[in-house]
């Protein structure tokens, strides 16, 4: 069974973003891209799924903020498909837990499991301490294992930042400060997801480019941010960037829309026990 679902992630709904002195986030076109995001996948694509990996917003203020989250999940919310959230960081430096719970009409820690269509996703809830590192706390690595033991089904773990041991050379964020693209307990998170023989992929968002990694014959694959500028500098010119996922049983098929499209292909070796 074809199960193909769509994500759209670090869309910045706020004011264009400077860093190092550079145009980097056009964030003022993140309602009209994420408006055209919701009519490709209404009109054209029909998917089974989309899953938004956080950063909904640039953080100003509680209020400011608020605001801003509710209108991208309101505008989201126009898909004629499910739609799941996933907690980014930017999201979460000043609203709580509950105000995320509000907008994703939710209950619950922002770490859970899913079946869709023949398989079963788990979204995890990444930590940014802000200018410090990225972890994923134990009580959910664990939670991570008992949940990938207890399905038998095709498994794709979401979250914001990544556990892939990623080359940062040449990306404009992260290049002198890989401990806050990647999860402190990488290594671990990949063994458990290489030992459950259940999960087929791993996806994230937070880095702001298209990538690809291997690790124990699983890709990890990150999603460029919707705003990112693709330009050097201003004027700017955003990245409109979104990803669909064909999953059946002879593999994955990833198409990155937008400025810089990719399409990446991983035939299985062998069928799931």
């Amino acid at each position: 069974m074809a199960f193909r679902f769509a994500v759209i992630t670090d869309l910045h709904f706020g004011e264009r973003t400077k860093f190092r002195g550079k145009l980097r986030k056009v964030a003022d076109a993140a309602p009209a891209l994420a408006q055209a995001f919701v009519r490709r996948m209404n009109e054209q694509i029909a998917p089974d799924l989309v899953l938004a990996l956080g950063d909904f917003i640039e953080d100003e203020s509680p209020a400011a903020d608020r605001a801003r989250y509710m209108r991208c999940a309101d505008v989201l919310r126009e898909l004629r498909c499910p739609l799941r959230f996933v907690a980014g960081n930017h999201d979460t430096i000043n609203l709580s837990d509950d105000d995320l719970r509000l907008a994703w009409q939710q209950q619950g820690p922002l770490f859970y499991s899913f079946d869709a269509r023949g398989h079963h996703v788990c979204v995890l809830r990444t930590v940014e301490r802000t200018g410090r590192d990225v972890r994923l706390p134990s009580d959910q690595l664990a939670w991570l294992r008992a949940d990938l033991a207890s399905t038998s089904l095709p498994s794709v773990v979401a979250m914001h930042h990544s556990v892939a041991d990623q080359d940062l050379r040449g990306n404009p964020w992260f290049e002198l400060a890989p401990h806050l693209a990647l999860v402190s307990e990488r290594q671990e998170v990949r063994r458990v997801v290489a030992d459950s023989g259940r999960v087929v992929l791993v996806v994230n968002g937070h880095v702001h480019w298209n990538h690809v990694d291997m690790h124990d014959g699983i890709p990890y694959v990150t999603v460029q941010s919707l705003t990112e500028n693709v330009e050097d500098d201003e004027p700017g010119r955003a990245a409109r960037a979104w990803g669909i996922f064909t999953l059946d049983e002879r593999g994955i098929q990833v198409d990155i829309e937008g400025e810089h499209p990719m399409r990446f292909q991983h035939h299985r070796q062998e069928t799931l026990p």
